[in-house]
């Protein structure tokens, strides 16, 4: 595997700031200055007394920059960049700037293609042109619709010899920037959020542990439509860090569980955990199951042992692990909102203590399923008044930003004990706020993450998480994703 460099990008609304910014980077190689997001764009102000190599960029609306200036006025600056000496200059490959690189004979010239639309059907043939250019640097940023894009970026970067820069831009596309070197880039770029999907620089060195991925460092990651809310990556990443294994652990935006398992195999992917909806399309392709994941046909973490994968399911224990210091279980009623994968492991779960279970769902074919695995009865939408002491909810309504959503009508009587909400992004939701005010008690999403996630490191590892390191994980991501 390549050893990828990281840039750090860097915006501003003045070129005064644009250079203040510059001289705070801090661990970065390269520091890509966006000449086209300030008012006074200088080339020579923002390359005087720079302490590390830069790229200056100055991208107009038409290839998704900022620059609002005149094309004549937008060649001049970067005209201005070359002779100065800029490490590298960004030129756009519209033949706009043709004669600048012929100028340069390619020397100290990244030869950018930015496709905001998706994966272009010529990809293949775009790349050849570009790399028959002699630009010292091409760089491919496409927007991945699937994680099978990376795929086929990667393709492209394992063969040539010419330096490239290779991005999938979007959700599925954050292993490109992670695993830059894996897909045959000469560096990635960070920084806040200029490009979809861009990771800043803290979080790539400090979440990522990018400076320490290599050729041996094993990769896990959360599968699942959506992911980017996840704070997983955050949680195993910390355990890992604590455990000092050399391992990642990234969000997979998977288009269906097809690409996830192709994806999967190419990267070697040493172990995954499960979300919506794939969870018992995970249990259906595992090679071996755990007793629990067979009851409920159900898995929310898989393992790769030679060519096998198997399966298991931590959310019934990381379910019940609040639960049971919050409230006695044995002879109580429950309601479980929701007929996806997370409401079979509650049911379950459930029922194992004792519980008299009642599924209540928008979709009753469903309901009628997961009865008929669990035993669990089905009930009314919505559940009818003074028919429970625990309510929970499985489903995603209320999870950021739609958090002024609840699962149930807003005049809906909450008279039961207690409140179990499985989102936790945020960590008070719509429905534990109502039932605050409704005088219930309430247990939050996070205290399940965290257990359920706390079994599968162990499973993974065979080591048990040092004390709090993936809560404090949690809450510090939760904390940074609030203030976005």
């Amino acid at each position: 595997m390549k050893t990828a460099k990281l840039c750090a990008t860097v915006t501003a609304d003045t070129t005064a700031e644009l250079r203040t910014r510059r001289d705070q980077v801090g661990d970065a190689d390269l520091v890509e200055l966006r000449l086209d997001s300030v008012r006074d764009p200088s080339a020579a102000g923002a390359l005087a007394g720079r302490r590390k190599p830069v790229i200056v960029t100055c991208r107009p609306k038409s290839e998704g920059g900022m620059f609002q200036g005149s094309e004549d006025e937008r060649r001049r600056i970067l005209t201005e960049a070359i002779a100065l000496g800029a490490e590298y200059v960004d030129l756009e490959w519209n033949g706009s700037c043709a004669d600048l690189i012929a100028r340069t004979g390619g020397r100290r010239i990244v030869l950018s293609h930015h496709d905001f639309a998706g994966m272009p059907r010529d990809l293949h043939d775009k790349a050849h042109a570009m790399l028959a250019s002699g630009a010292e640097v091409v760089k491919l940023a496409v927007t991945t619709h699937r994680l099978g894009d990376c795929l086929a970026l990667r393709a492209i970067g394992h063969n040539t010899r010419v330096p490239m820069v290779l991005i999938g831009m979007g959700d599925a596309g954050t292993a490109t920037r992670v695993l830059a070197g894996w897909f045959g880039s000469c560096w990635t770029y960070a920084g806040d959020n200029v490009a979809p999907g861009q990771i800043d620089v803290q979080r790539l060195h400090d979440e990522f542990r990018f400076r320490r991925i290599g050729a041996r460092t094993a990769i896990y990651g959360v599968v699942g439509q959506p992911v980017s809310h996840s704070v997983s990556p955050a949680m195993h990443n910390a355990a890992f860090k604590a455990a000092n294994l050399d391992a990642v652990y990234l969000p997979l935006a998977a288009a269906d569980f097809a690409d996830f398992t192709a994806f999967a195999e190419a990267i070697n992917l040493a172990g995954a955990s499960v979300t919506a909806p794939f969870k018992v399309q995970a249990f259906e392709s595992a090679d071996e199951c755990d007793p629990v994941s067979r009851r409920i046909q159900s898995v929310n973490t898989l393992r790769r042992v030679g060519a096998k994968w198997l399966g298991c399911n931590t959310d019934v224990t990381g379910f019940l692990a609040p639960l049971k210091t919050a409230m006695k279980l044995d002879g109580q009623r429950a309601t479980v909102l929701g007929a996806g994968g997370a409401a079979r492991s509650v049911a379950v779960a459930l029922a194992s203590a004792g519980v008299h279970v009642t599924i209540s769902a928008r979709r009753p074919e469903q309901a009628r399923s997961i009865a008929a695995l669990t035993g669990a009865a089905i009930g009314e939408w919505p559940p009818p008044p003074g028919t429970w002491d625990l309510l929970v909810n499985t489903t995603p309504l209320g999870t950021k930003p739609n958090t002024d959503q609840s699962p149930l009508p807003a005049d809906f009587p909450l008279d039961g004990r207690l409140v179990y909400d499985l989102v936790y992004n945020p960590a008070r939701t719509r429905l534990l706020r109502d039932a605050e005010k409704a005088g219930c008690g309430t247990i939050g999403g996070l205290d399940m993450l965290v257990a359920q996630a706390q079994a599968q490191f162990e499973w993974w590892t065979e080591q048990r998480p040092a004390d709090r390191v993936m809560r404090d994980a949690a809450v510090a991501r939760l904390g940074v994703m609030e203030k976005q």
